[in-house]
C-alpha cells in the first residue's frame, strides 16, 4: 500500500517516544500488505474498526475513517483508505491518545 502522512507518525512519536516502535511496526506492515478490502485488512489488523463520519461543517460530506489501536490500545491512528487496485492508498489523518480519541473531536 502506498502511504501518505508518514509525517504525522513522526511528529506524534516525537511527542510519544513511547508509541515509536508500534507506529514502525503499523507501518511496515502496511507498507509491505496489499489490502483489496477492509475484510482483507482485519485479517492483519483484526481491532481496526471503520468509523463513519457524518458531514458537518467542517466535513463537507460523508467520509468513512479506519481507526487502528496502536501500542496496546493506548494510541489511534485515523487513516482513510483507498482499495481500487489502480490506487490503493492509505492517508494517516491523526494519531491520538486513547484519551484524546475519547473525547471526540477528532470527528470535526
Amino acid at each position: 500500500m502506498n502511504i501518505a502522512g508518514r509525517n504525522v507518525i513522526i511528529e506524534f512519536a516525537q511527542r510519544h517516544p513511547n508509541a515509536r516502535s508500534a507506529l514502525n511496526r503499523w507501518y511496515h506492515l502496511m507498507r509491505q500488505e496489499t489490502f483489496n478490502s477492509f475484510i482483507d485488512l482485519r485479517r492483519i489488523f483484526p481491532q481496526a474498526d471503520q468509523v463513519k463520519v457524518r458531514k458537518n461543517r467542517f466535513n463537507p460530506q460523508d467520509k468513512t475513517w479506519t481507526v487502528f489501536n496502536i501500542g496496546g490500545n493506548n494510541f489511534r491512528l485515523i487513516a482513510s483508505i483507498q482499495y481500487n487496485p489502480t490506487d490503493r492508498r492509505v492517508t494517516i489523518d491523526k494519531i491520538l491518545t486513547h484519551a484524546e480519541y475519547d473525547k471526540g473531536r477528532w470527528k470535526e
